[in-house]
């Protein structure tokens, strides 16, 4: 591949992976919309912790997919708008409130132009991620969007999968990968998808950009935001390795006598008054 032809696709190839994906997702086992639509809770426990009472709260989630998370915060009290730029996934999220009776917004737009997208509108919790950055090639620009769209006194959350995991290969722990950025994508053709890797998919050319916890912390601050804390936890929400054992809905962890790395870490970074 030359070195700038990424630069012209990288976009509607992403698009197209996750148009195609989203009725598999929704009506797949993966994700489990029937047990959301009766009542479960989807939420990480630690999300709800770290996050606090959002009742009466303006909240944006950025990179929304089908809107699953965006509808859990309304659940909670929130006043949400779902933000993504897949047209399959923003239909599945409206016809999802609408099913449910949960009154949410949902907009499509690419992240980057989010803020016009929105009209300009700031909001007290702007959430996002759990495999989001990897598909966003400058996460400065990122950033400063994101911090944009906070308003003051309101923070950015985001919880993420951790990319020290990605220095690992697919089948164990075995180092196999370099762990910092570089500035051109990883390139994947691959079929099915990570809710099931079984599923037949035509649209399988991805683009992928690795961002190290350095990558992301950096960019806030610089955006003008304040890091008021950053944890790391242990889980993550699938079976990243064969060795991973599932302990809940979505809880995938070492074997219990296995040496404990960080699988998933959170923010809280707040815009001042």
């Amino acid at each position: 591949m030359n070195k700038d032809d990424w630069r012209g696709r990288w976009r509607e190839a992403n698009k197209a992976s996750w148009d195609e994906r989203v009725p598999i997702h929704v009506g797949g086992d993966f994700y489990g919309v029937e047990g959301f639509k009766a009542g479960e809770e989807h939420l990480r426990p630690f999300e709800l912790e770290e996050m606090g009472d959002v009742s009466g709260k303006d909240l944006l989630h950025l990179q929304c997919h089908f809107g699953k998370d965006t509808l859990s915060w309304a659940r909670r009290g929130a006043r949400v708008t779902g933000l993504d730029f897949s047209a399959p996934a923003i239909e599945a999220a409206r016809n999802l409130a609408s099913e449910l009776g949960v009154d949410a917004e949902f907009v499509r737009s690419d992240v980057y132009e989010a803020r016009e997208a929105l009209g300009g509108r700031t909001f007290d919790v702007v959430y996002t991620g759990l495999g989001a950055l990897n598909w966003l090639p400058d996460i400065e620009r990122w950033a400063g969007v994101a911090a944009g769209l906070v308003r003051p006194g309101g923070f950015l959350y985001l919880p993420e999968f951790h990319p020290f995991t990605n220095v690992f290969g697919d089948d164990d722990l075995t180092v196999e990968h370099d762990y910092f950025h570089k500035e051109e994508p990883d390139v994947w053709d691959e079929p099915g998808t990570y809710a099931d890797l079984g599923a037949e998919t035509a649209n399988n050319i991805t683009y992928e950009w690795k961002h190290t916890l350095s990558d992301v912390v950096t960019a806030l601050i610089q955006s003008g935001l304040t890091l008021e804390f950053l944890h790391e936890h242990d889980y993550t929400l699938f079976p990243r390795w064969p060795i991973l054992e599932k302990t809940g809905f979505d809880t995938f962890k070492l074997p219990e006598n296995s040496p404990r790395i960080p699988l998933m870490y959170s923010l809280l970074a707040r815009k001042p008054r």
